[in-house]
């Protein structure tokens, strides 16, 4: 369900003007670009990260225009909102993030701004995370499986379909194609590990556990999600037994963090350290993944490659 802020209209103008003033040292201002983002009259869509603009981007087909407050690349789980996120949001006709405590920042990033948000994953079966300090929480990354991922086109759709609902058709139309696509790549994504037998996923953040209940896979890695504990020898030591006892022949990191704990496990077992996995950020325009779609094809086909024998 959308939710809306209460603040009033006056503390909003504060805000922002308060914004203004801290990025008045930062930055300098691009004319060009406020003139620009002035004169467009569509709604602005604004999203936690650059995954879920994608996502948005490709619904709304052109009709609205949609922005991430994170850049591409950055690392979400601990993400801290600065004054220049908080003058974007005040202009946000909707606002719509993952939910399921992947943004924990985002709480209290709403708390400053007046717009009406969605959480996204609202309806996906959740996975919960076995181990460590989140050990009984749901595991926020359902978008990594197709899936899951229909759930979130088809809150995209309808949130889209609020805002502008002159254009609902268009978005059904393009919901509509986006899930046939998420299809698609699972249904290629079974067949290519059809034939291997107990077949087991091993990556560095376990963002992975929707895919692989959707997909029929055994899971292991080193920690549950980003934080400052990553890789300790516990928990390295607990993926080096895992892959010795599964036999698995490629072991996988993802783009954000470091790989060396990874490193030490393929040295430790012999298994191979397969090529990257995008999960919280899409890549740059000229990078393997700068669309949900290709984050979510070149990750299934990666895998797919890595644990054939």
């Amino acid at each position: 369900m959308p939710q809306s802020g209460s603040w009033s209209t006056g503390r909003r103008r504060a805000i922002a003007a308060l914004a203004v003033v801290l990025l008045a040292g930062c930055a300098a201002t691009d004319d060009a670009g406020s003139v620009a983002d002035r004169e467009d009259e569509r709604p602005l869509v604004l999203t936690t990260f650059s995954v879920l603009a994608d996502l948005a981007d490709t619904v709304g087909g052109g009709h609205v225009r949609v922005e991430s407050i994170t850049k591409v690349g950055a690392e979400i789980h601990g993400y801290e909102p600065t004054p220049s996120d908080l003058v974007r949001a005040q202009d946000a006709d909707l606002i719509l993030d993952n939910g399921l405590g992947l943004e924990r920042w985002f709480e209290r990033f709403l708390n400053s701004v007046d717009a009406p948000h969605v959480v996204l994953s609202d309806g996906v079966e959740e996975v919960d995370i076995r181990s460590g300090d989140y050990s009984g929480l749901a595991n926020p990354h359902a978008w990594m499986s197709p899936v899951a991922a229909r759930t979130y086109v088809d809150n995209t759709v309808a949130a889209l379909s609020r805002l502008a609902p002159d254009h609902a058709a268009a978005f059904e139309e393009n919901g509509r194609d986006l899930k046939a696509d998420l299809d698609g790549i699972l249904a290629d994504f079974r067949a290519a590990v059809a034939g291997i037998e107990d077949p087991s996923l091993v990556s560095c953040e376990g963002a992975f556990s929707y895919l692989a209940r959707d997909a029929g896979l055994e899971e292991s890695f080193i920690w549950p999600v980003n934080a400052d504990t990553e890789g300790t020898p516990r928990q390295i030591r607990t993926v080096i037994d895992f892959v010795e006892a599964n036999d698995v022949p490629t072991v996988f990191c993802e783009s954000t963090v470091n790989p060396s704990a990874q490193e030490q496990v393929a040295l430790a077992t012999g298994a191979r350290l397969g090529g990257t996995l995008y999960v919280d950020s899409l890549s740059d325009p000229d990078g393997p993944v700068p669309t949900f779609l290709d984050l979510i094809r070149h990750d299934l086909q990666t895998i797919a490659e890595g644990l054939a024998r």
